[in-house]
């Protein structure tokens, strides 16, 4: 998949390993985690290669706070006991979103993404 990144500064944090340790304040483990998943998402010929994987856990996300989540999903960075989550939307051929926010619809269709935010879970 081809994956596309909401600000330079998620960019720089999924891509290089000093920004991700800095963000993670030091935490190899969770760097090495994150570039996995990053490798994972580009091997992956369509989103429905990552939804398959349990050990993803990729789930839909919900409006909270006000804040419209639509579309919008997540996976985890290294498990279920870890805060760390990688939130994603899935993009149509023109790297729009998609009209229809059915992920069984669309998952194996979907072959770019883009990556919005690394963030713990609820922050």
């Amino acid at each position: 998949m081809k994956i596309v990144y909401a600000t330079k500064k998620v960019e720089n944090v999924c891509k290089d390993r000093k920004t991700a340790k800095k963000f993670f304040d030091g935490n190899e483990q969770m760097v090495i985690s994150l570039m996995a998943r990053i490798n994972a998402l580009k091997q992956a010929d369509t989103l429905n290669d990552i939804i398959v994987q349990p050990t993803f856990h990729f789930h839909k996300l919900l409006n909270k706070n006000g804040r419209n989540l639509e579309g919008y999903y997540a996976i985890d960075v290294k498990s279920r006991k870890d805060q760390w989550r990688i939130i994603l939307e899935p993009l149509d051929e023109d790297e729009k979103s998609f009209e229809s926010k059915n992920i069984d619809e669309i998952s194996k269709k979907v072959r770019i993404i883009e990556i919005t935010e690394v963030s713990k879970h609820y922050e």
